[in-house]
């Protein structure tokens, strides 16, 4: 089994939703269990021009998996998942009903057509390493270091939503 770090997006339909049933069937999957996933948090949509405050918000969480599949077949997984949710790939970061990116996936490093490891923009990214704290404060990313030293763990960018906790879901 590898630990792995799963980072959930949505801004379109009943957003919490999305990721209450996009985090029990990660969980339903054949060789994956999630151990554990951080609160709700809120942000402005990030489109490749910048923040996008005109754009539906999103609702963000981090999911940490063990997974007996390799990465790769992780990723089609949650694609699939992506899709049976109602995403749509029109445009590059576009809004969406679901986005499941895999952040890290063990100590693996991988820079492929198709999956970076660890994911090239999370450190960066509070919408990924509040919540991530949330579900682990003594996470690290492999070539960062810790993340709770990272600029975006301190972020006002990111905001609290009031929801009850997201293991709800994987337990209901």
């Amino acid at each position: 089994m590898s630990p792995a770090v799963i980072a959930l997006g949505s801004n379109l339909g009943d957003r919490e939703a999305n990721l209450r049933h996009a985090l029990r069937a990660m969980d339903a999957l054949d060789g994956v269990m999630v151990t554990a996933a951080s609160g709700i948090v809120e942000s402005h949509a990030v489109k490749p021009e910048g923040v996008d405050a005109a754009a539906p918000s999103y609702l963000n969480a981090v999911a940490l998996v063990q997974s007996e599949l390799p990465a790769e077949r992780l990723l089609d997984e949650l694609n699939r998942i992506e899709v049976e949710s109602g995403r749509v790939r029109e445009e590059r970061w576009g809004d969406r009903t679901l986005d499941l990116d895999i952040v890290t996936f063990g100590v693996l490093s991988a820079d492929t057509e198709r999956l970076t490891l660890p994911h090239p923009r999370a450190w960066q990214r509070p919408f990924v390493i509040v919540p991530w704290l949330q579900a682990d404060p003594d996470a690290t990313i492999l070539g960062r270091g810790r993340i709770d030293a990272l600029e975006a763990a301190t972020s006002s960018e990111v905001w609290a939503f009031d929801a009850a906790p997201l293991m709800e879901a994987v337990h209901s």
